[in-house]
């Protein structure tokens, strides 16, 4: 062998030896180091980001959205969602019930969503609801609002100042309101 081919060949077995030698063993790696993440700091992201909300195994709900951050505080962790999102609500037989879109939204630890930003949220029925603000409660399936909203049927506008409903929208009242229906003669 030439003395070309040997200072490769030495070169090679150390470069080997220095990657070999820069790990450390299986039983003293450590978790990865978090502390450095601030309170406004994600500590976790994604995009294209799709969630299934769920009771007692069953899905209820599928939550979608352009780009999703996990962030952790006090109380647990917060999910917030951004870049538009939907919310779609099934029923038992796994059909759609409603669906909620917004521009942004906050998933809380105890499945509770507060949606903003141009909410808008249809029933099955043809119900319409419009807002900027609502928070639907995992604990009893309602949405609520305290901000101007706009509930629109097929025979009916009604606007006002705060208002809850079911999930379904089905059963709804609203809060210092006025509107329009039409009378059929």
């Amino acid at each position: 062998m030439t003395v070309f081919k040997k200072l490769i060949v030495l070169f090679l077995h150390a470069q080997l030896i220095v990657l070999t030698g820069c790990g450390t063993s299986h039983e003293e790696r450590r978790s990865p180091e978090t502390a450095f993440i601030g309170i406004n700091h994600p500590v976790q992201e994604s995009w294209a980001a799709k969630l299934a909300i769920t009771e007692s195994g069953m899905t209820t709900g599928v939550i979608e959205a352009a780009h999703g951050a996990i962030y952790k505080t006090d109380t647990g962790d917060e999910h917030h969602l951004d870049g538009g999102i939907k919310v779609t609500f099934f029923d038992v037989n796994g059909r759609s019930t409603t669906s909620i879109t917004a521009a942004n939204a906050v998933i809380h630890d105890n499945q509770d969503i507060e949606a903003y930003g141009n909410v808008v949220i249809t029933s099955n029925e043809t119900t319409v609801v419009r807002t900027e603000y609502i928070r639907r409660s995992a604990k009893d399936n309602m949405i609520r609002s305290d901000k101007f909203v706009t509930i629109t049927r097929p025979e009916e506008t009604i606007r006002g100042y705060g208002f809850e409903s079911d999930q379904n929208l089905k059963k709804y009242r609203i809060f210092r309101g006025s509107g329009e229906t039409f009378i059929k003669q």
